[in-house]
């Protein structure tokens, strides 16, 4: 496995009970011999984790140092229609690095730390016969023109992922013998153990991307740009199918003039084979009043850029939360500048998807 560097330095482990009843989870622990094992009776809801306005202030190093393991309880299948057709279920939630305007902590509060789910047998299980029942897909959209497009990344980074366990190499030969689906992920972390699968065309790897100057400022802890963009070609000759994720886009000073400068490296790093399949998505970025405090805890100059009320609205969101995003006809008019921007670009480059 990649060495993760300072990224992850697994020190203490919380675990379900039934979490040494399953191969995956006597696999993970036997790579972290020396972490405290705590028991907790739910991966959900950790007493002085989850919940604890004092973990803000180690965000990073909760981060760092923390595992969860977990029995994923309920097999789900949603209904996407943007970005893939379906969500699978998670085989992990969380991540180990620390974006800003990250959405997945909004509902654990305070602290998010990698959870992996153990049940894999399970989990792929459920897939499979889920799409086995979709047959062939007969009418092309955004999401592919042939195939029922899985997102298996929804709540984590599934590179981050395969360096703690092979959920994501279960994965990736899943779809990999399926004929109707393949699997989508978007990623911010470059792991070149990835390229020793063989995914046969049937996973979809997205390289989430922006100015790299904000990135370095939003996307803490993440692989740098210039990484994501010169690790495209790789991926797409071992096998992956890759789009990029221009997300999120974030209105600022002079940011057509920064994301037109990365568009213009981006073209002239990847060659011809990677262009030809090359396909993008757009989304400006939606912020949460709950991570906005959970921010202020730990990286308050991030909020200068992301919590900006005088050119954001509210909008209540499907799960009860109170998110913003930017003022209706000021949006409309950036994904408009935006998505031309691209055509000019990169005009090779079909965008699937802006909102």
């Amino acid at each position: 496995m990649q060495g993760l560097g300072n990224l992850l330095d697994v020190q203490t482990i919380y675990l379900e009970p039934a979490v040494e009843d399953h191969a995956r989870g006597r696999e993970i622990l036997a790579r972290y011999p020396d972490a405290e094992r705590i028991e907790v009776p739910s991966h959900w809801r950790i007493a002085g984790l989850h919940g604890n306005e004092g973990s803000a202030a180690r965000w990073t190093r909760i981060k760092r140092d923390v595992l969860v393991l977990g029995v994923k309880k309920a097999v789900r299948f949603r209904p996407n229609r943007s970005s893939s057709d379906f969500i699978a279920p998670s085989t992990a939630n969380g991540c180990a690095m620390a974006c800003a305007y990250c959405y997945v902590p909004r509902r654990k509060g305070y602290a998010n730390p990698i959870t992996t789910f153990v049940n894999i047998e399970q989990i792929l299980g459920s897939i499979e016969r889920h799409a086995g029942r979709q047959g062939t897909k007969s009418t092309p959209n955004q999401c592919d023109p042939a195939d029922w497009v899985y997102d298996v990344g929804e709540n984590s980074d599934c590179s981050v992922d395969h360096a703690i366990s092979d959920n994501v190499r279960d994965l990736v030969e899943l779809f990999g013998r399926l004929r109707n689906a393949k699997a989508s992920f978007a990623t911010k972390w470059v792991n070149r153990d990835l390229l020793e699968l063989d995914p046969r065309g049937r996973t979809r790897v997205r390289f989430s991307l922006m100015p790299a100057d904000l990135s370095r400022h939003l996307d803490v802890r993440t692989s740098p740009i210039a990484d994501r963009i010169a690790a495209i070609d790789d991926f797409v000759a071992a096998g992956y199918e890759v789009h990029v994720n221009f997300s999120p886009v974030v209105i600022h000073d002079g940011w057509l003039e920064r994301w037109s400068e990365l568009l213009g490296e981006l073209d002239a790093a990847i060659g011809p084979q990677a262009k030809e399949q090359l396909k993008a998505e757009v989304v400006f970025l939606t912020h949460n009043e709950q991570l906005h405090e959970v921010n202020l805890g730990w990286h308050p100059r991030a909020e200068d850029t992301l919590w900006r009320p005088e050119v954001q609205e509210g909008k209540r969101s499907q799960t009860g939360g109170w998110n913003v995003r930017y003022q209706r006809a000021l949006k409309r008019r950036a994904v408009d500048d935006f998505v031309a921007l691209v055509g000019r670009r990169l005009p090779y480059c079909a965008v699937r998807y802006a909102f």
